[in-house]
């Protein structure tokens, strides 16, 4: 039979996205969590509980809890005002107790909304369909540390037990950079709001995008492949590639063969750069689901959810649209800003402070980004005080120290000892003379001794102009270049 003929296509995706949650210990034992002890020696973080002997009990973490509805209502889900907790079973050598205590059929976030910014400015809708919190499973390794090959699996189980929050989202994604648009966006959302790390490389956050395509065939008929689901994807670039690989797959299967294909989980090969059938897709009947008989249920009354609302916050994508209408910054210079909540705040309280948007966002992101660089450090770790940055906005803008190198050499020297801008500026020798007797007779005296210059400037080379600045800048030190200029311009003219 001939190849099938494709029309037009829509591509359908919804994501599922494992959050471990930054307590300091586990969702139902007391031991540290895996999740803020990344890289802890094997197997150390474990207790009865996680592993699952006779006679322990497990006790819920509150904090985790409230992690999560932090998450479900920035989402703009509905907080379920009672939940419970389920044991979902299934048997695998990293889940010691043989079940994974989750949530079924109520819960805890649920029927949301998310607003996502794409790259040409519109926004889309994003529904929620669930968010619910579950504890993680162990790690098995197919390899022994140092890459050694081994003839069996072993385990650790210091991930058992981890808090997670499992997010799972309507097909409401319609191309792969949508869905790295959303899973960049989330990973923004979770480090906002305190509630993880969000470091992919460490497993912080897990991405499984469930795909299927609705494919229009020649004759206008409609033909829907079955959905499959890629598991564990941890960064953006190989979410991206193993979405557009599986879409392909799944038009070039039905091309082929015209069969629609099945239900499945499917694993990514990073060498091969394709997907791969792990198994076929489990139905929740296979789960045997069951409230579990050792854990109260979740009760959240009006004032603890009141409370944690308030604890939320302006949401990155507000912030950004806030930095863009309100305060004229540039959509590059708001997103840089807005992506780490620390760095944000600074710059807030620095223009509260009265200084001007622009200038603090030039600062902030040319030295400070450069000096946190060479620290190794995050923007807005860097210890400087809102008032102070404001003030060394305030000397640039009244033209008494440079914006380009003097001004980095003093904001670094902000870091170090709390004290006026201008006084420091004033020790390294930075201040600017933009008095224009002082100036004024530079240039008369430049003038005098170097006639070649003006006569080219006269003759209309606006060259010369540059060259003039320059040499009446290094003639005297500290003269304030941009008084030198609008001087020598009136002058010559």
């Amino acid at each position: 039979m001939s190849q099938r003929t494709v029309k037009s296509y829509k591509v359908l995706v919804g994501m599922e996205i494992h959050v471990q949650l930054a307590t300091r210990s586990k969702m139902f034992a007391s031991v540290a969590n895996g999740a803020t002890n990344f890289g802890a020696e094997p197997n150390s973080l474990v207790d009865p509980v996680v592993l699952g002997l006779p006679g322990t009990l497990p006790v819920m973490n509150k904090r985790a809890v409230e992690y999560a509805i932090k998450v479900g209502v920035a989402l703009g889900c509905r907080i379920a005002r009672f939940t419970k907790w389920d044991r979902k079973s299934y048997y695998y050598p990293d889940l010691p107790k043989n079940y994974q205590i989750s949530q079924y059929d109520l819960p805890l976030c649920s029927n949301g909304s998310f607003p996502l910014e794409l790259a040409d400015g519109s926004v889309k809708s994003i529904r929620i369909r669930r968010a619910h919190l579950e504890e993680d499973a162990g790690k098995l390794l197919h390899e022994a540390p140092g890459g050694y090959k081994i003839d069996h699996s072993i385990v650790d189980l210091n991930r058992a037990g981890t808090p997670l929050l499992e997010i799972v989202t309507e097909p409401d994604l319609s191309s792969p950079e949508e869905v790295v648009a959303f899973a960049q966006e989330l990973q923004r959302l979770v480090q906002h709001l305190g509630v993880s790390e969000g470091q992919m490389q460490m497993g912080h956050l897990r991405f499984e995008p469930n795909i299927n395509v609705h494919i229009t065939d020649a004759d206008g008929n409609i033909h829907k492949t079955a959905i499959t689901e890629i598991k564990n994807l941890n960064s953006f670039s190989v979410l991206q590639r193993a979405t557009a690989y599986e879409i392909r797959r799944q038009i070039r299967h039905w091309e082929e063969t015209g069969d629609p294909g099945r239900k499945s989980t499917m694993g990514w090969d990073e060498a091969a750069g394709s997907t791969f059938l792990q198994r076929e897709k489990e139905e929740a009947h296979d789960y045997r689901y069951f409230p579990d008989p050792d854990l109260c249920p979740v009760i959240v009354d009006d004032a603890w959810l009141a409370e944690l609302k308030a604890q939320i916050g302006e949401l990155p994508a507000q912030r950004r649209r806030r930095y863009m209408d309100a305060l004229g910054l540039s959509p590059a210079d708001a997103h840089m800003l807005a992506e780490e909540r620390a760095a944000a705040d600074l710059f807030d309280g620095a223009v509260a402070a009265g200084a001007d948007p622009k200038r603090v966002a030039n600062l902030l992101l040319s030295h400070g980004r450069r000096i946190a660089n060479e620290r190794n450090v995050t923007l807005g770790s860097l210890h400087i005080k809102p008032a102070r940055l404001a003030e060394l906005a305030t000397l640039i803008d009244q033209n008494k120290i440079a914006p380009a190198e003097p001004a980095g050499r003093v904001l670094a020297a902000l870091l170090e000892r709390d004290a006026p801008p201008e006084h420091l500026a004033a020790e390294l020798g930075l201040i600017q003379v933009s008095d224009t007797g002082a100036i004024d007779a530079a240039i008369d005296a430049l003038i005098a001794q170097n006639p070649r210059p003006l006569q080219d400037f006269k003759a209309g080379r606006q060259a010369a102009l540059s060259a003039l600045v320059g040499m009446v800048m290094k003639s005297v030190k500290g003269l304030n270049p941009k008084i030198v200029q609008d001087r020598l311009r009136e002058k010559l003219m």
